[in-house]
């Protein structure tokens, strides 16, 4: 048979041609073929096949005519078994003539120098993976379709790698500049998902009864396929390493909108580990988990697009990644209630950072205002679990840089060759003894103590995210509700949370508690500043007092427990809005109240300042006076710190009480609650609500004496003043380019020192609280924007234009300095409440009114500082402009035609499609026709 340049053929005779060819020669390796090219003409070959047939094959003809072959292949025949396996095999062998090209100066010139034959192996990958992402599997396990079809994934992944080159930043730089990237991102996820589907299928008939198609064992079947999806896994987690396929990812509706990320990570998470797995089977799936956790904590945490805000933006997206934080929790809570000193750790199959990783996206999700309630309300019971170990387990799990059971990790080294002839060979009939196949691990360890330091920060995060409460951002009922969460739990039996350890009794639980707490907040002052920043420790330092003065106040510990549950369940009824007569009628006849923790989620979940759920003033502990602000919380840190050392002296004998690390004996003299707080709810069985009032009042008159030496103090203390207007400005320019800088900790440590070189020191800490109020008030701002009346754009206009000042920042009399006067200003402008403000500046041409505008209305529009950019005519003001909904993003198109600025500045929504520029708009559009913030986006009025 030949196969041959000069020899004229039909169709079916070049096909059957390459067919045979694909065949005989996908078992040769790169060193093979090139032995047989070294001994011919022309790259022209003669290959003897094990039948003795002598084939002449052009191996220029057969490199330029298989990609184009494989696609009619895929078109054109039934997608069964028999065609996949031969894909396998034509995968396989391209592959190898990939390698070979290194080596070879013809067959490089013709994969790099053949511009056709490149976009054909790309349209190759691209609609092989297309099918593989449709293919509905079978719901029989064990069978070799299964097999095949998860092989073929990773092969197409990873010839991407043997044509385009070894680098990532190179593979991501091609596929990023194809038209069809958005097709290939979508097919890429989904054909994992299938994967992901035939390992589920096959784990859960693993213990039943099936019949096997060959002689393959059940558990190597089982370790295949998990080799299998985490092959294509890593490719994909190497591919959103890079900073701008993350940032192209984040544009796709399919992917975000639409939750195709969330869907394969809700598939991959619930893929259950059974104890009695072997060893190198639970940890495939373990490392399988901390490898979508790692791609999902790497779309969180870029800069230029929210993820979660983008997840949150509709119901459906929401709701998905809601199961998926639901299902990251419950890790948690399963790797926190294993007993390390009885876990065995196998070093020879790494675990991966499932833990780590999980903690980091906790910490994510409790600082965002979409999750943080959910989070609250299915986590809180696991924390509070945890500052109720027995001291001793406590000490050795989170206050120890030697812990006993770590995390390893490692990168899987993919072998196309050796995968596609396991799979060919070992589901044929012919084979009798099959072996296991194993691919090098490159181990990714982390140091014992840098583990154990991370993790202990993670924990501190928690509860400082969980407990931080903002005014203006924060509802009022939200402030002290996960204290007053963790109080509530902390009378519930806990021992079923983490099963792996004991806990103390009912009498002592808050001395328990309190005790870990301290400990904690000494362990916590060596991770400064490498592990932990000072926000966080002093977060948790006020979350400590707090606790220990509602211990005090409702006689926590003393005999009298229940009185305090029927106090806390009072307060529920506060927060579920329920009739308190029917809760007091219980109590009458029962002699107490139904737990007031309910699995129930809350009907909606929104922004912080505008979140439903929480307590009111009037809840439980009403004359408590909170902390107004993050920042206050932080300034009140030293006076706290002294309580806490205050807390840990004077035991009975008079002597210092210090915990220390290495001592695990619990004393709870100085944690017990005094008897006059004992006494407040003495009577409070009595039936008689007034007289349970008369008590609380008691209490508060105690309490009130305390908070406002702290209150007096938190204003000697407190500047009115964050930045200056030189310090705004710059910010508000470095904005531009990095919207998102508050969730990046580099850039914040940056531009807090660049600030302190114009004007008062700015903390990391303030300048993220500082961004996060903007963010708030510009949303809110944006809001009031679009649901402002269009009566209002008839409203009378000032006859003097007036100055816009955005640069005061003299704090009024809100509480905390965080908030500042420019964000207020703004907002001012954004509602309807100001009815003409305008620039300085346009005095002449006219008056600046902030109204919603309309499609070829003429528009002015000013940057963050409020001064003039161009003006214009509003281009399109409703629904989507490339694939952006307008609406969501409270903005409008708009064509300029006075531009005032240099054209080479950066646009606040930079995309490949309308440019980064706005020279670079105008080239691409013929004008400068830009996306704009609705609240930066003024009518011109003619007077």
């Amino acid at each position: 048979m030949t196969i041959s340049e000069g020899e004229p053929s039909s169709s079916a005779a070049q096909t059957i041609g390459l067919i045979v060819a694909v065949k005989e020669l996908q078992g040769l390796k790169a060193l093979d073929l090139n032995k047989l090219l070294r001994d011919s003409e022309n790259l022209t070959i003669q290959y003897c096949t094990k039948n003795g047939l002598l084939l002449k094959i052009d191996m220029e003809k057969l490199a330029g005519s298989l990609p184009l072959h494989l696609i009619s292949m895929l078109i054109s025949f039934k997608r069964d078994e028999a065609l996949f396996r031969y894909l396998l095999s034509a995968i396989r062998l391209l592959y190898s003539l990939c390698d070979l090209a290194s080596r070879n100066s013809k067959l490089e010139q013709i994969f790099l120098d053949d511009v056709k034959l490149f976009d054909q192996l790309l349209d190759f990958v691209f609609y092989m993976l297309i099918v593989l992402g449709g293919c509905k599997q079978e719901d029989h396990a064990f069978c070799h379709r299964h097999l095949v079809h998860s092989t073929l994934v990773p092969c197409t992944f990873y010839l991407l790698t043997g044509f385009i080159s070894t680098k990532w930043q190179d593979v991501v730089h091609v596929l990023l500049a194809h038209p069809k990237i958005d097709i290939f991102m979508d097919a890429a996820f989904g054909s994992v998902r299938m994967v992901v589907r035939c390992l589920e299928i096959t784990l859960l008939a693993y213990y039943n009864d099936f019949s096997m198609e060959s002689n393959l064992t059940a558990e190597q079947v089982v370790y295949y396929l998990c080799q299998q999806c985490e092959a294509s896994l890593q490719f994909l987690q190497s591919l959103c390493q890079q900073k701008l396929f993350k940032e192209c990812l984040l544009m796709n509706q399919e992917i975000c909108g639409e939750g195709s990320v969330l869907f394969l990570a809700l598939s991959i998470l619930k893929l259950q580990i059974q104890p009695s797995l072997p060893t190198r089977i639970k940890a495939a799936l373990s490392r399988l988990k901390s490898k979508i956790l790692s791609i999902l904590l790497g779309l969180c945490e870029v800069e230029s697009i929210s993820y979660l805000d983008e997840v949150a933006s509709s119901p459906q997206s929401l709701a998905l990644a809601k199961s998926v934080a639901s299902e990251v929790l419950d890790l948690l809570k399963i790797a926190f209630g294993r007993d390390s000193a009885h876990h065995n750790v196998d070093g020879c199959h790494p675990m991966g950072f499932v833990q780590l990783n999980a903690m980091r996206l906790a910490d994510i999700l409790s600082d965002d205002s979409n999750f943080r309630s959910y989070v609250m309300l299915c986590f809180t019971k696991v924390l509070t679990a945890i500052i109720s170990l027995s001291h001793g387990d406590f000490l050795s799990c989170w206050c120890s840089s030697n812990l006993l059971e770590t995390e390893e990790d490692c990168n899987v080294e993919y072998d196309t060759l050796a995968a596609v002839g396991w799979v060919l060979d070992y589901t044929s009939l012919d084979i009798t003894n099959a072996t296991n196949l194993e691919f090098i691990q490159i181990p990714n360890k982390m140091p014992r103590a840098s583990y154990a330091h991370h993790k202990t920060s993670l924990l501190i995060k928690l509860f400082a995210n969980l407990h931080c409460f903002v005014p203006n951002i924060c509802e009022e009922m939200e402030e002290n509700h996960f204290v007053l969460k963790v109080l509530e739990c902390l009378q519930m039996d806990l021992s079923d949370i983490l099963p792996g350890f004991s806990f103390a009794s009912d009498a002592s639980k808050a001395a328990i508690a309190s005790k870990n707490l301290r400990s904690l907040l000494s362990h916590a002052e060596s991770l400064i500043p490498n592990y932990l920043n000072t926000e966080d420790l002093q977060l948790l330092r006020v979350f400590s007092s707090k606790l220990q003065s509602l211990f005090s106040s409702t006689g926590f510990e003393g005999n009298h427990i229940q009185d305090s549950k029927f106090e806390l369940s009072l307060s529920q009824d506060k927060f579920t809005k329920l009739n308190i007569n029917e809760h007091y009628q219980v109590a009458q006849n029962a002699g107490g109240c139904p737990s007031p923790l309910t699995g129930k989620e809350p009907a909606c979940f929104n922004k912080r300042g505008n979140s439903k759920e929480g307590m009111s003033k009037n809840a439980a502990f009403p004359d408590i006076d909170q902390p107004n602000t993050r920042a206050e919380d932080i300034n009140k840190g030293s006076d706290i710190n002294m309580q806490d050392q205050e807390d840990n002296v004077i035991s009975a004998s008079g002597t210092r009480e210090i915990d220390v690390d290495a001592l695990n004996t619990d004393t709870s003299s100085s944690d017990t609650s005094s008897a006059k707080g004992k006494n407040s709810f003495e009577h409070m069985y009595d039936g008689k609500l007034s007289k349970l009032n008369e008590d609380r009042k008691k209490v508060a008159v105690k309490e009130n004496k305390e908070d406002e030496k702290l209150a007096t103090v938190q204003k000697r203390k407190r500047k009115r003043n964050i930045m200056n207007d030189k310090q705004v400005a710059l910010i508000e320019s470095a904005l531009l380019d990095k919207p998102d800088m508050h969730r990046n900790a580099a850039s914040l440590q940056s531009w807090a020192e660049k600030l302190c070189f114009h004007g008062s020191e700015v903390t990391p800490s303030q300048l993220k609280n500082w961004l996060n109020n903007r963010k708030a008030k510009l949303a809110r701002a944006a809001k009031d924007v679009r649901a402002a009346p269009a009566a209002n754009v008839d409203n009378p206009i000032l006859d003097k234009p007036t100055k816009l000042v955005l640069g005061s920042f003299d704090s009024p009399d809100s509480p905390g300095d965080a908030l500042d006067t420019r964000d207020h200003s703004l907002a001012k402008i954004a509602s309807s409440e100001n009815s003409g403000p305008s620039v300085a500046g346009f005095a002449s041409t006219g008056s600046l009114q902030f109204v919603p505008c309309n499609a070829g209305q003429v528009v002015v529009i000013v940057d963050a500082a409020g001064d003039e950019v161009g003006k214009g005519k509003v281009f399109q003001m409703h629904g989507k402009w490339y694939e952006k909904s307008l609406e969501e993003s409270s903005t409008c198109v708009v064509d300029v035609s006075e531009l005032k600025i240099d054209k080479g500045l950066r646009l606040p929504y930079p995309s490949v499609a309308t440019g980064n520029t706005f020279a670079e708009a105008e080239l691409k559009v013929g004008v400068v026709r830009v996306q704009w913030d609705l609240n930066r986006v003024s009518s011109l009025w003619s007077e």
